[in-house]
C-alpha cells in the first residue's frame, strides 16, 4: 500500500517526504485554507516535493464549474489530480476530466454501491473516510472491505483510497484490506514511529557505545576516511 500525506502544510511535507516513505499528497479546501498563502503556489510546492499524486478540490457545486475548476488545477503541475465531491455533478465531472486524460479522485465515498459508480465515471482514485464513518457508528472497516471486494472483483482500474485516517491502526487495517493507497496526517504518521521498545533499545544500544569512548573515536576516524576517498 502506497502511504500519502494529507494535509495543506508544505513544512508537513518537507519533514515527512525526508523519511522517503510518501508516494504522494492530498489536500482538500479546508486544509489550505487553514495554512493561508496563495493556494496555487502551495500546491506546486508539494507537487515539487512529492514525487507522486498530489490531490487538489474543486469548489464549484454545478458539473460545468467543477471542469472548468479542474482544468485549472490540473494546469499548476503535471502531479494534480483533481478531487471532485461524490454527486450527480461530481460524477459527470469525473466523467468529462477523465475523458480529457485528467486524473480524478473521486473524495467523500461512504459505500461501496458509490464506490462503482466512481469508478464507472472514471475516477482513479475513490476515497473512502474511516474516521468519519466511525463517528457515526458505522464500521469503517467492513465498508472498506465492501469497496475493496466491489472495485478489486469487478477488476476496475480505480484504486482504492482510505482516507480519514485517525491512527496507526487504522493505516494498517486499510494495508490489510488491500487499499492501494491510505492518505495520512502528519500527526498520524508521527504515532507510527513510536513503541517503547524501539526508544528503549535505541538508548541502551547509544548508552553501551558510549561506555567505550574509544569507540566513539574509531567512528570518526571511519567518517573522516570515507569522506576524503
Amino acid at each position: 500500500m502506497k502511504l500519502f500525506i494529507d494535509t495543506g502544510s508544505v513544512a508537513e511535507v518537507e519533514e515527512i517526504a525526508a523519511w522517503g516513505v510518501l508516494a504522494g499528497a492530498t489536500t482538500n479546501p479546508s486544509l489550505l485554507a487553514k495554512e493561508g498563502g496563495d493556494p496555487g503556489e502551495t500546491l506546486r510546492r508539494i507537487c515539487d516535493l512529492v514525487d507522486g499524486p498530489v490531490s487538489a478540490e474543486v469548489v464549484a457545486a454545478d458539473a460545468a464549474g467543477m471542469i472548468e475548476q479542474g482544468r485549472a488545477l490540473y494546469g499548476l503541475h503535471e502531479h494534480i489530480v483533481v478531487k471532485t465531491p461524490f454527486s450527480p455533478a461530481g460524477l459527470e465531472a469525473a466523467h468529462v476530466l477523465s475523458e480529457d486524460e485528467i486524473p480524478v479522485n473521486m473524495t467523500l465515498v461512504f459505500t461501496a454501491s458509490q464506490a462503482l459508480l466512481a469508478a464507472e465515471a472514471g475516477a482513479t482514485f475513490v476515497s473512502c473516510f474511516m474516521g468519519r464513518l466511525d463517528d457515526v457508528s458505522i464500521d469503517s472497516g467492513e465498508t472498506l472491505q465492501g469497496i475493496v471486494e466491489a472495485l478489486h472483483t469487478g477488476q476496475s482500474v480505480a484504486a482504492v483510497l482510505a482516507a480519514s485516517i485517525r491512527s496507526p491502526q487504522h493505516a494498517v487495517l486499510a494495508a490489510r484490506l488491500g487499499c492501494e493507497v491510505a492518505t495520512i496526517p502528519a500527526k498520524v504518521l508521527r504515532q507510527m514511529l513510536d513503541h517503547p521498545l524501539t526508544t528503549a533499545g535505541t538508548e541502551r544500544f547509544t548508552a553501551d557505545w558510549r561506555s567505550r569512548p574509544e569507540l566513539g573515536e574509531w567512528m570518526t576516524r571511519l567518517v573522516d576516511g570515507a569522506a576524503v576517498r
